[in-house]
């Protein structure tokens, strides 16, 4: 089979893993935000919710998470889950990387000196938006890169749920021409993929250097 043929069927698969990793940003990325003022309340019966949700969202399997939001609606109420599986894919990896983040976003609050809040508010500005938060996304931005370039992986495993992403359709053109090229093709977009990531976030590092 030529390599413009694999590349050809590839690509069909390249927007719904696009599709995937930018949708979960979207979602995730300000739940974690709410789940780690969560997870920070003064109130224990929330905080502890908060912490029990971060522990199962990162204690279990992915894969498993996914099999419970696609296939829940359907044991537990009956539901016709037919046009399910997409939201079903983009609620899993949202509510997984939220519990990720919110942890992330949580160990950059907190280590952010009591002092920078005392002299925001003496400055009279608003404190967490204008003075504390731009040095906390300083700090936090390379756990948020590992966190991203981890999702542009993970993102293969929505095959778990029979959704036709790129590592899907790879799998199933190296099984039919007995071939490693589809393989082949793509780990080098995933790598490309990662290092364009990479690259952004990087960018992003420079641009909040100036805060210290």
């Amino acid at each position: 089979m030529k390599l413009s043929m694999i590349l050809s069927q590839l690509s069909t698969g390249m927007a719904g893993t696009i599709s995937i990793f930018v949708l979960t940003l979207v979602f995730s990325l300000p739940l974690g935000l709410l789940i780690a003022f969560g997870r920070m309340s003064k109130n224990r019966i929330v905080s502890g919710i908060f912490r029990l949700y971060i522990s199962l969202m990162r204690g279990t399997p992915l894969m498993l998470q996914l099999m419970v939001v696609y296939f829940g609606p359907f044991y537990l109420f009956g539901m016709n889950i037919g046009k399910w599986r997409f939201p079903a894919i983009i609620t899993g990896f949202a509510l997984n990387y939220g519990a990720y983040f919110a942890e992330i976003y949580r160990s950059g609050i907190v280590s952010m000196d009591r002092g920078q809040y005392e002299a925001a508010k003496l400055l009279g500005y608003s404190t967490f938006v204008r003075i504390i938060l731009p040095q906390v996304v300083k700090r936090i931005l390379p756990a948020i890169t590992n966190e991203v370039i981890t999702l542009v992986k993970d993102t293969s495993l929505a095959f778990s749920i029979s959704y036709v992403e790129m590592f899907t359709i790879a799998k199933q053109i190296a099984a039919a021409k007995t071939t490693m090229v589809p393989f082949v093709a793509a780990g080098i977009f995933y790598y490309i993929f990662n290092f364009v990531v990479a690259w952004v976030m990087e960018l992003l590092e420079k641009k909040f250097s100036y805060y210290h």
